[in-house]
């Protein structure tokens, strides 16, 4: 941990090893306190050091009001993501905190690795690689290790916003995919461009061949995916989780799996992460498990810290953010500092 203290100018605290050039960014107009990461060894020290920040930028940190609540200079959080279900956002905006996030930056790559799982699960790429590597290709392969066709199948995709539009001119464009969809408003854009059908819950989880999730989580859509709504599936079709993993009840996943009613799956979030390794999908070879690797890439993760650090040099320096999560706190912070 690095502390730099000067008088006068306004202090960051860092949670997540960033690179140097973007450190340096923030060096030149604030105070650094810095942390690689946090966890138990550090979170005492950690929620002391927030108590005098006017500003906090990193990632995977799971904030309450309570953690919060003695940091009365705090003005903003910079997170580096484009999620923020870690945050009690209601609770930063009532108290004049604003939150700004990394949406657009990461759309592709996420919409990429989401594919990936599509193309995997149905080719079951993983599954016969491990085949290979175990020596036990010895001739032509039978119809027990076929896989399944994507172009020209049905996709159902839950949620429309930047990284559904990016699936769906993959799935469209690159294989002419028929794409159903479902959305809390339709998309014109989805609509027009690729043929997409804006189609009620229940026929985006039936019609179907291929099922991706990529709703945020929120209280409305916590576990909206369980036993009842997989049951609803077509028997055989691939479900594909790239959004978080309690939108799904994982437990109901894996019985429809055990089931033979899915016929795959391909998963990139989880309920618990790491999964733990006694996890009955571990044992499944018709899943693809990947540790959470949406926006892994050496590009996409530099763009996304990049980012976040402008975000945050933007709002302490009284400039408006467009990444701004919760723009009216701006106003309450106002009203609370003319009260």
């Amino acid at each position: 941990m690095l502390v730099q203290n000067v008088s006068m100018r306004k202090h960051v605290v860092v949670y997540k090893k960033l690179p140097e050039s973007e450190l340096a960014k923030l060096r030149q107009s604030f105070d650094i306190t810095l942390f690689d990461f946090i966890d138990d060894s550090n979170r005492e020290t950690f929620l002391d050091a927030i108590k005098m920040a006017h500003g906090l930028i990193g990632a995977s940190v799971k904030f309450t009001g309570e953690m919060l609540s003695k940091a009365e200079c705090l003005e903003a959080i910079s997170t580096i993501s484009v999620g923020y279900d870690t945050f009690d956002v209601r609770w930063l905006t009532e108290h004049g905190i604003l939150l700004t996030n990394t949406p657009d930056v990461l759309t592709e790559t996420v919409a990429d690795t989401i594919f990936a799982l599509i193309l995997a699960t149905a080719r079951r790429v993983v599954e016969l690689a491990e085949f290979v590597k175990a020596g036990r290709w010895k001739r032509s392969i039978d119809q027990s290790l076929y896989g399944t066709d994507v172009h020209s199948k049905k996709l159902g995709i839950l949620g429309m916003g930047r990284i559904g539009t990016a699936l769906t001119r993959r799935a469209r464009l690159g294989f002419n995919m028929e794409i159903f969809y479902f959305n809390r408003r339709p998309n014109p854009e989805v609509e027009s461009r690729f043929g997409a059908r804006h189609c009620a819950f229940e026929e985006v989880l039936s019609l179907p061949d291929f099922i991706c999730l990529v709703l945020p989580l929120s209280k409305e859509t916590e576990r909206i995916i369980g036993a009842t709504e997989f049951a609803k599936m077509k028997q055989g079709a691939i479900f594909i989780n790239g959004s978080r993993g309690r939108v799904v009840d994982q437990a109901a996943l894996i019985q429809s799996l055990e089931s033979g009613h899915l016929g795959g799956a391909g998963l990139d979030v989880f309920e618990k992460e790491p999964l733990p390794a006694d996890s009955p999908l571990l044992k499944m070879p018709n899943v693809v498990a990947l540790p959470h690797i949406g926006s892994a890439t050496h590009e996409t993760r530099l763009a996304m810290v990049r980012c976040a650090v402008d975000n945050l040099i933007e709002v302490l320096s009284g400039r408006p953010s467009k990444n701004a999560v919760n723009p009216e706190a701006i106003k309450n912070r106002f009203h609370a500092e003319q009260s």
